[in-house]
């Protein structure tokens, strides 16, 4: 393949875009912000789990407070209205009123017994509500870290789509200078080649796989036409002759 020289060394600079290009979406897929979000996420989804149990054993303890106050209060009521129908003195008969006044002593005993029901029922409810305010606070922990996190990526995806923008305005004035064939080689070299497609011969070494130019192929290249388009044997990359070739 032939090529003006003066071409060959634009494919250089097309080269350093893309170069510039994978950098910058690399760095783009690589903040530490988006290792901090996801590590959030995981450490919220790790216990979301011991969140919902702790929320249920609320819930649950709720109900069964719930219905011991209800308890409580039925028996108190019914309570009330014995003792003032006994202080109102319209039982006179003694059996009607050693009965009511066993029914008084019943409850009486059942509301005390519903009540040391009710405290034991309050204390595990006052532990559960605890629990899950612990893990509320770490998840709210982790939500503020995670916001602010989401806002330095948002912050550095702008700056680097900027420079993303003006790079890709930049290639897109090189690359039409280059002759097609050769545009065409060097971005099937670089798509199997981790990017790299065309490099400099930098003082009898590849700039592509870095390794020493063996003598007969530092011969070959500098008897070679200057429009002739070099190949690495070794690595097949485009190989572009520059002042500092070392040939």
């Amino acid at each position: 393949m032939k090529a003006d020289p003066f071409l060959q060394l634009r494919l250089l600079d097309l080269q350093a875009l893309d170069s510039t290009l994978d950098r910058l979406a690399h760095k783009r897929r690589t903040l530490p912000a988006i290792a901090e979000i996801q590590k959030r996420d995981d450490l919220v989804a790790a216990r979301q789990g011991d969140v919902v149990l702790a929320q249920t054993t609320v819930s649950d303890l709720q109900r069964e407070l719930d219905k011991a106050e209800a308890d409580i209060e039925q028996v108190r009521t019914r309570k009330k209205r014995d003792e003032d129908r006994l202080a109102s003195g319209a039982i006179t008969q003694a059996k009607q009123l050693e009965e009511m006044q066993h029914e008084v002593g019943t409850l009486t005993r059942r509301q005390s017994d519903l009540e040391d029901a009710e405290l034991e029922v309050m204390e595990r409810m006052e532990e559960a509500q605890k629990a899950l305010d612990v893990l509320l606070a770490e998840r709210s922990e982790h939500d503020d870290a995670r916001a602010a996190a989401v806002e330095e990526r948002d912050r550095e995806w702008a700056a680097i789509d900027a420079e993303l923008a003006t790079v890709a305005e930049d290639r897109a004035k090189v690359a039409p200078e280059i002759p097609e064939a050769l545009l065409a080689l060097y971005e099937k070299i670089r798509a199997a080649e981790g990017g790299i497609g065309a490099a400099a011969i930098e003082r009898g070494r590849c700039g592509g796989c870095h390794l020493d130019l063996m003598n007969n192929e530092k011969s070959a290249f500098r008897d070679a036409p200057t429009d002739e388009v070099l190949r690495h044997e070794d690595c097949r990359r485009i190989l572009v002759r520059t002042l500092e070739s070392g040939l």
